[in-house]
Parts: structure tokens; C-alpha cells; sequence
């Protein structure tokens, strides 16, 4: 069977012209030549079939053959909003990972025990597309800005909204019980703190303004599987059946 090939181009269908990234990775890597088929995805859920029209070292022109629109496998939006790790690899394997299983926005927290005060946003832009192209995703998460816990928290956010943490002091529901529990498909947001937990007043902070407290289950997780697990809880109770 020929190889399919995936290649993100925002807003292709007004396009002529692969971006230069992925002219290169075309023409110099795979070697595509002018009557090729590849495939393209806008990541606002669209994919086209398109043929190679000029193929140079540092140019890829195309066609678009056929329009194919996509329909979402899940109802609402899913909003990740975590502490980077300290150790960047970790939180972008996450990052991977959560693309692949299938999620709208990610924010960075700046919190009190954030051992991480910087992250590229470009790096993890790159991540999100090279993974959103390998699993056949027609739409891109999107990354936003590392945010202050306060700005996040006061910030307006549509459907239900959760903070996960460790604390038993304060009463905690199963974030998959709390999701099979809603009576229809609405937006989710999920917080989930650093390698230290959130600080016991930025969980209070977050109440005020509406979030719920929750947990993840009995396992006490690093901060990458539980922004990943939390992905997955939300996709299997938001999917389309």
C-alpha cells in the first residue's frame, strides 16, 4: 500500500504553496515530485487530497483535488491547564501524548511551587503539530501562554471547570464520576498543579471562582500522567458514540 502523506498547511484551501517547513520535509526528505498525491490538514477540521504541481529544493506548489471535511469524535471543548515540569521532556511527551488521544487548549501554569517559570511556546507548538499530523487529527490544540494562577482562575471559561490536588483536608469527587454524571456533553477544564501540588490557598483561590475539587483516582500521580489521565477521563465520557 503507497505511503499516505499528512502535511499541516493553515488555511489550505486558500493556499498554492506548502509552509517552508514542510516544503522541505516534501521535497528533500520524501522526495515528492510534481504529480504526486499528498494529503493536507488545516487543523480547523478540514483534510484535502492535493497533487503536486512544482516540486524544488525549496518549494512545494499543489492542487487540491478534493475537499474532505471532518466531523469532531468528541462533544465540547477539553482544556488542560498544568504546571510545567521541571524537567522539560517530561511535560512534552505529555503535550504528545494528549495530542494524540485528542484535546482543544492547553495553558501553562505559573504557580506558587512551580519549579519551572519559562517554557517555550514555539517548541511545544512544534510538538503538538508533528503529533496532531501523526495521529490523523483534523483539528490543533491550541497552546496558549504561560498564565498566573490567578489570571486563570478569574478568567471567564464556559461549561465545567475542576482543580485536581492532593489535599485530603479538602473534599475531593472523582473527576470520571463527576464527568458520566453530566446530564449533557459541556466544555471542560481541567487544573492540575505542579511537582509540589497546588499551594492550599490556590486551591480556596480556585473554589471562589467556581472550579471543583477533584480527584483522579487512589494513585498518587506525577504531574504529567495526571494532565495526561485527566485528557483521557475526558474523552472517553465526552466522546460521540
Amino acid at each position: 500500500m503507497k505511503e499516505v502523506r499528512y502535511f499541516y498547511v493553515p488555511d489550505a484551501a486558500r493556499q498554492t504553496e506548502l509552509p517552508a517547513e514542510e516544503a522541505t520535509h516534501a521535497t528533500r526528505v520524501l522526495r515528492l515530485k510534481s504529480g504526486d498525491e499528498m494529503f493536507l490538514m488545516d487543523g480547523q477540521g478540514v483534510f484535502y487530497r492535493a497533487e503536486v504541481t512544482l516540486a524544488t529544493p525549496k518549494k512545494c506548489l499543489y492542487e487540491i483535488r478534493e475537499t474532505m471535511p471532518q466531523e469532531k469524535t468528541w462533544n465540547g471543548r477539553i482544556h488542560l491547564a498544568i504546571a510545567p515540569t521541571k524537567m522539560t521532556d517530561r511535560i512534552e511527551w505529555m503535550v504528545e501524548k494528549a495530542t494524540e488521544v485528542g484535546f482543544d487548549d492547553i495553558t501553562f501554569l505559573n504557580c506558587r511551587f512551580s519549579e519551572r517559570k519559562v517554557l517555550r511556546i514555539d517548541r511545544m507548538e512544534k510538538i503538538v503539530v508533528a503529533a496532531m499530523k501523526q495521529s490523523r487529527k483534523a483539528w490543533i490544540p491550541q497552546v496558549h501562554e504561560m498564565m498566573g494562577l490567578k489570571d486563570f482562575v478569574s478568567a471567564p471559561f464556559e461549561g465545567k471547570k475542576y482543580i485536581a490536588h492532593c489535599y485530603e483536608e479538602i473534599a475531593r469527587n472523582d473527576l470520571f464520576d463527576e464527568l458520566q454524571s453530566l446530564n449533557s456533553p459541556e466544555n471542560v477544564t481541567v487544573m492540575i498543579g505542579p511537582e509540589g501540588d497546588f499551594s492550599m490557598d490556590e486551591v480556596e483561590l480556585a473554589m471562589s471562582y467556581g472550579f471543583e475539587s477533584i480527584s483522579l483516582g487512589n494513585s498518587r500521580l506525577r504531574t504529567e500522567t495526571a494532565g495526561l489521565a485527566a485528557v483521557m477521563m475526558a474523552q472517553l465520557t465526552l466522546r460521540k458514540k
